[in-house]
């Protein structure tokens, strides 16, 4: 049987259901995990490269984590071609993803941080690739949605790419969703939707990560560089954010909260003339190749178009192109930790085909 070898980094919400996926996985390639960190501080691993085992990692004595340059080292010398899994969302690790890929090192991950940052790293990652490791981040973009891969076909095959439009928060889905809907009886206030999605846990523990509209700025740029808009970071075009400005500076989660009813009329009103024109609000990010411009905010659709029916916490993402000029749409869970280990799993998978040995 041909094998790899895997490391991991991270065995939070979505650490550990790609642990589980990994461990039940049933694949004609071995995966041989040598390096666990269950936390910033243990790992699992031995100097002689015996495998962890998944059905007891949780409760198995550790070690303190290498540094990454000594985890780099010690998977350059592990004698067989190998996957680092992070399956965290931490800068510092993503910044040097560019050593482990020039050490023959290849990546999977959902971590947007090195794909979205400055597009130095960005360049250096991609550059690093063609002689080094390989890189699989589909889950940047789509936690679980086939996005990345489709997109890339189409560039390498020289489509020419015009317009990509997407909502790209499973949070804002959800929110806007519930909030602006083609059923005029609908008078919920923003602000219970926030409370009610925050209560659900689709938001982070301060909501406002999720208002500010950054997370959906660092998808857009991913795909801007992708399509081959040269974004030099998620700060370098409008992004829209949620968050009052009275708001932005209050100390704590809850005191936003307890203040966020006091600035219902601004987006209500947005609401009622979008609906006055038979159309409701989405949070959308947009890549204009035409016009070479991204950008993040909240835009007003038909009743009849496919964002306005969008339920849920789903995701969806509209490619046109010179192939597709009626666009290729893509639907479904963007968000949750089962899709994006899914995600980061099926990477792994299709990396490992390429260098098992």
């Amino acid at each position: 049987m041909k094998s790899v070898n895997v490391a991991i980094i991270g065995s939070g919400v979505v650490g550990s259901a790609y642990i589980n996926q990994l461990k039940n996985l049933t694949s004609s390639i071995g995966f041989k995990v040598i390096y666990l960190a269950r936390s910033s501080k243990e790992a699992l691993f031995s100097k002689d490269y015996s495998p962890v085992d998944l059905s007891t990692y949780k409760s198995a004595a550790s070690q303190p984590v290498l540094s990454l340059s000594d985890l780099n080292e010690f998977l350059k010398n592990s004698g067989k071609p190998t996957i680092l899994v992070d399956n965290t969302s931490n800068e510092t690790i993503a910044n040097f993803y560019p050593n482990f890929i020039k050490s023959g090192i290849s990546i999977a991950t959902p971590n947007k941080k090195a794909f979205s940052s400055d597009i130095s790293v960005w360049n250096e990652i991609f550059e690093s690739s063609k002689t080094g490791g390989l890189v699989g981040h589909e889950a940047t973009v789509g936690a679980g949605l086939p996005i990345i891969e489709p997109l890339n076909d189409l560039v390498l095959t020289g489509d020419k790419i015009d317009k990509i439009e997407g909502i790209f928060s499973g949070t804002l889905s959800y929110i806007f969703n519930e909030f602006s809907t083609t059923d005029g009886s609908n008078n919920t206030k923003f602000s219970d939707v926030v409370k009610v999605a925050k209560d659900l846990g689709y938001t982070e523990p301060d909501p406002r990560d999720d208002l500010n509209g950054l997370d959906v700025a660092r998808k857009v740029t991913i795909l801007a560089r992708i399509s081959g808009l040269n974004v030099e970071s998620p700060t370098s075009f409008p992004v829209e954010s949620l968050i009052p400005k009275a708001l932005e500076s209050v100390e704590s989660a809850d005191e936003f909260m307890e203040k966020l009813p006091n600035f219902d009329d601004e987006i209500q009103k947005i609401k009622d003339e979008a609906f006055a024109e038979n159309k409701v609000l989405r949070f959308v990010g947009s890549v204009d190749l035409k016009t070479n411009k991204a950008s993040v905010g909240i835009a007003k659709y038909g009743f009849d178009h496919p964002f306005a029916s969008l339920k849920g916490s789903d995701n969806v993402v509209s490619i046109k192109s010179e192939r597709y000029p009626n666009p290729l749409v893509i639907q479904g869970a963007g968000a949750g930790a089962e899709v994006t280990a899914h995600g980061v799993l099926a990477d792994t998978i299709k990396i490992a085909q390429r260098i098992a040995i």
